[in-house]
């Protein structure tokens, strides 16, 4: 707990958190990237050039800042965190470098106004987060039966194009070894070598199939950039170089969306582009696990040929008596019973018994944000509305 003499400190922080956060952490990173370049190896230089790990960061410190004694509410944030440090595998060591750095550039935005008292306040701050994370992600480690920044090297027995831009990879360890048990909805990160840039670079990436089978299925869009953001270094090369017999290290599963499949509550599984991912190893685990559980598929898209792995959805119709799938298309030519022309609106399928169901979303974060809302208005309790966020827009409801 946060001394009382570091509290109106850390109070006092928050208006200028708000006004000077970007600059602090965009400091944060130069510094400590030219100090420790090595450091380049775990972070999302795509997001650096962008500009969104930046500003996530100094929403991160804000939010923190904001809520210092609402444990309940930092809570699912911390735990998202956790998830994500462990799967790109960050360490123990790793924090005093990035406390030393966050506490250098609050002193060189701040200047004059960066007193000893707020300094030593803020140490004391971040020196909690930092234990609460380590030990944190130390029990995660543990429940894994793994180390940090352990990576499982497995081979590519299946390329499968699922649209233009979105193949999907299936990954098995070369001798047969079992693989890490993972629930429906987690990902694994990818690590491969960016030679243009010498670096490893790390992204995540849902998994797209039911636990039932010893292997990992990935599906990835190419991102291919636009005045707004650069290309997806990782996705690229993945559908570049990634054959039938490749191998890439991959990280233990993580994440925390995860529905209870046994849950005899209904269940809808919202979900927009290539969101359409942990959907898939949700449905296909129910299917198995749940038959008969009540299920909405509801997936938005631009035409029907874009939506990835519509052939699972459809087989999906096989095992599941009672499934209902929807997909609104912004260029629908009728080709199935299920599609609906524009944008997505659930007003007419929320059922009675779907009043007290449990809601999954994930997709861009404009479209979660406005389904999350949709579905408040028409009576959804909000902690039964669970979303797959990362960055800044998770901290939407602390900030």
């Amino acid at each position: 707990m946060l001394s009382i003499s570091a509290k109106p400190y850390i109070d006092a922080s928050v208006p200028v958190l708000r006004q000077h956060g970007l600059a602090i952490t965009t400091l944060f990173y130069k510094n400590m990237f030219e100090a420790h370049p090595e450091l380049m190896n775990l972070f999302n230089m795509g997001n650096q050039a962008n500009g969104s790990q930046q500003q996530s960061l100094a929403a991160a410190v804000f939010a923190y800042a904001a809520n210092i004694d609402n444990t309940e509410a930092l809570k699912p944030v911390v735990e998202r965190i956790v998830h994500k440090h462990v799967s790109v595998g960050i360490k123990p060591e790793h924090y005093p470098i990035v406390g030393h750095h966050l506490i250098g550039a609050i002193k060189g935005v701040l200047g004059d106004a960066a007193t000893p008292e707020l300094i030593e306040a803020w140490e004391e701050a971040y020196g909690l987060l930092a234990d609460a994370l380590i030990t944190t992600e130390a029990l995660l480690y543990k429940q894994n039966n793994q180390q940090p920044d352990e990576w499982i090297k497995l081979k590519v027995t299946e390329k499968l194009h699922q649209t233009d831009n979105v193949v999907s990879f299936t990954l098995r360890a070369d001798d047969q070894t079992k693989l890490p048990a993972f629930k429906p909805g987690q990902y694994i990160s990818v690590a491969v070598h960016i030679e243009e840039l010498n670096l490893r670079q790390i992204r995540q990436y849902s998994l797209s199939d039911s636990p039932q089978k010893n292997t990992l299925r990935i599906t990835v869009k190419r991102e291919g950039g636009d005045e707004y953001k650069p290309q997806g270094n990782v996705s690229n090369w993945l559908h570049q170089h990634t054959r039938v017999g490749s191998t890439i290290n991959v990280s233990f599963p993580c994440g925390n969306f995860t529905p209870d499949i046994q849950d005899p509550r209904p269940i809808a599984l919202v979900s927009a582009g290539v969101g359409i991912t942990p959907m898939i190893s949700i449905l296909n685990d129910i299917a198995v696990t749940n038959p008969g559980r009540k299920v909405m598929f509801a997936h938005a898209a631009r035409n029907i040929a874009s939506v990835a792995h519509i052939d699972e959805i459809q087989s999906a119709k096989g095992k599941l008596e009672n499934l209902e799938t929807v997909f609104f298309l912004n260029e629908s030519k009728k080709q199935h019973i299920d599609e609906r022309e524009g944008r997505m609106d659930l007003s007419s399928h929320i059922t009675p018994e779907f009043r007290d169901g449990i809601y999954y979303i994930c997709g861009p974060q404009s479209f979660m944000d406005d389904q999350r809302d949709a579905l408040i208005e028409l009576g959804i309790h909000q902690n039964n509305i669970h979303r797959e966020v990362f960055g800044p827009e998770s901290l939407n409801h602390l900030i």
